[in-house]
């Protein structure tokens, strides 16, 4: 079976490209991806999280509070824990892909990494010594 795009209206496109940069703006930080990571299994309690994530737990609130309000993740409350779960688990079809993205161009990278490293090591410059140094003193 071959899976179609959903075709969008040119009207709709610029909305699609806002909701985009949205998503990537949230996603912008390597604490938020980790939890996002962390959820990939089903929901969590924030102590569970917060063992997966080493962060102290006013930043992993935070970073939760920011997910939760641009609609990534949802949250309920079970007595007196608050348990975590993905909106949607495409996302993490979304980081899998930016994974294999970078894994493709990493040796790439890694390549370019040594040829800047190699055009930018310097000389070693022996140390100017003055004459008077070289002249024993009585």
């Amino acid at each position: 079976m071959v899976h179609r795009k959903p075709r969008i209206e040119s009207s709709q496109l610029d909305a699609l490209r806002k909701f985009k940069a949205d998503v990537f703006q949230v996603l912008a930080h390597p604490t938020r991806i980790h939890i996002i990571e962390t959820l990939r299994e089903g929901e969590l309690s924030v102590g569970a999280i917060l063992e997966h994530v080493k962060v102290e737990p006013a930043n992993l609130s935070q970073h939760l509070a920011l997910l939760r309000s641009k609609g990534l993740v949802t949250n309920r409350k079970d007595k007196n824990q608050v348990l975590y779960s993905l909106r949607d688990p495409l996302l993490i079809e979304v980081l899998d892909i930016m994974r294999r993205y970078f894994l493709a161009h990493l040796e790439e990278a890694l390549g370019m990494l040594h040829g800047l490293e190699a055009s930018t090591t310097l000389p070693v410059r022996r140390a100017r010594t003055s004459r008077r140094s070289l002249i024993p003193s009585a």
